[in-house]
């Protein structure tokens, strides 16, 4: 499987900003990564990339980026966006960020606000969303923020930012989120606490470049991990996958749906938990999935999606409204491909019923987002027809490989137009 898409952009923006050589194996080389790898370089540091899944950082340390000569384009990636705004909020030098279509309509008044409390000046589009101008030479002041939204990306933006910041900084979060951004800081030497939803960090902090190993993505194996269940008789390993607690939501509805998926051989990378995963098809079955899970699988509902319409009975998702500030409103986008494919969903503004049935064949539009696609296409492989499904060139963001990885294991499936 890839690397991990999170901890692989993370692994770029803190081994720049660290004392010394940052190692990375493992690393995802899918588009959103080498976006951030790109701008990182625009920046002044030296990146190299020795082979396909390995990258060395000359970290420069928490002064040492330099003013880009344009913008910085960011592609597709809604992470390296919000990050970079809290990194580059610090900075003696004015920046701007940017990327494509779908990027430049995502909000990201959810990290202006926190960020403008802390000193800096960031400027959007009048409806909050990119292209952003981040000032730069602005002293920033440590704050308190309870955020109104569960969100990994505000949170780390929030924590990048307090490096640079004088006094403490803290980050109480309404739900649980991911948290490979504290977990990689604390490797690399700053002390990050973390009690009762709220995590704290101390600002003028040195980061020790390091070596950083990645493991295989959680979410990319969602997609495996769903073939596996949906078909006929699959008995699938999948190996090195991290199972970071924060990030396991989707196995745990899953099992609750009544799916035959086990970890074995746990161990850790760094301060990251991995683990086999074995899954064997298995006869699911729909119910109410509960709300607290979300913020631990909000990546993994396309696949979800499809999940509860090849289970017996009706599913229902409350709580996902965030799904609709995406790549793409990913409730609309999978609501309205189901459809198309022969099954009833019911949208409401923050979640959705999907009745089990059988997928037949026809054609969907991705919507130029990769777990669109993917989810799509692994529905397909059940489907009682063929399914055509457009504008998936944008799998690449996360999943460099995806066809040739599940056609190896049985699926038939090809592009047909480039």
């Amino acid at each position: 499987m890839p690397g991990d898409k999170s901890v692989s952009h993370r692994s770029l923006m803190l081994g720049s900003i660290a004392e010394g050589r940052t190692r990375v194996s493992g690393f995802l080389a899918g588009e959103d990564c080498l976006a951030t790898a790109a701008a990182m370089r625009s920046l002044g540091v030296n990146i190299e990339q020795p082979g396909p899944t390995e990258m060395v950082i000359e970290g420069v340390g928490r002064h040492g980026l330099c003013a880009p000569q344009g913008d910085l384009d960011l592609g597709n990636s809604g992470t390296a966006m919000r990050l970079m705004a809290g990194l580059l909020s610090g900075q003696s030098f004015s920046s701007v960020l940017t990327g494509d279509a779908s990027l430049n309509s995502r909000p990201m008044s959810r990290i202006i606000k926190p960020l403008t409390a802390m000193g800096a000046a960031i400027e959007s589009d009048c409806d909050g969303t990119p292209p952003l101008q981040v000032s730069g030479g602005l002293r920033l002041h440590g704050i308190h923020y309870d955020m109104p939204v569960a969100s990994a990306q505000v949170k780390s933006a929030v924590l990048l930012a307090g490096l640079y910041a004088d006094g403490s900084t803290s980050v109480t979060e309404p739900a649980v989120t991911r948290d490979h951004t504290e977990r990689m800081l604390r490797t690399m030497g700053v002390a990050v606490t973390s009690a009762g939803g709220t995590i704290s960090l101390d600002g003028g902090q040195v980061l020790n470049g390091r070596e950083v190993r990645v493991p295989a993505d959680l979410s990319s194996a969602t997609f495996i991990i769903l073939g596996a269940l949906i078909s006929r008789d699959a008995d699938i390993l999948i190996e090195n996958v991290g199972v970071n607690p924060t990030r396991t939501g989707v196995i745990n509805i899953l099992q609750g749906m009544g799916a035959d998926i086990s970890l074995e051989n746990p161990q850790l990378l760094g301060e990251e938990p991995v683990a086999d995963i074995r899954v064997r098809a298995s006869q699911l079955q729909g119910g109410a999935v509960d709300p607290a899970l979300v913020s631990l699988a909000i990546d993994e509902f396309p696949a979800l999606f499809v999940a509860a319409a090849a289970a017996k009975g009706v599913t229902t998702f409350t709580g996902i409204g965030e799904l609709r500030v995406k790549e793409s409103d990913r409730i609309a986008a999978m609501a309205s491909g189901m459809r198309q494919l022969g099954i009833q969903v019911d949208e409401s503004d923050d979640g959705a019923v999907v009745h089990g049935g059988r997928f037949g064949g026809g054609e969907v539009d991705s919507f130029h987002d990769h777990r669109v696609a993917m989810s799509f296409a692994v529905a397909a492989t059940i489907a009682d027809g063929e399914v055509l499904i457009r504008d998936v060139d944008n799998v690449d963001t996360s999943f460099p490989g995806f066809g040739d990885c599940i056609t190896g294991i049985g699926a038939d499936i090809r592009v047909v137009d480039d």
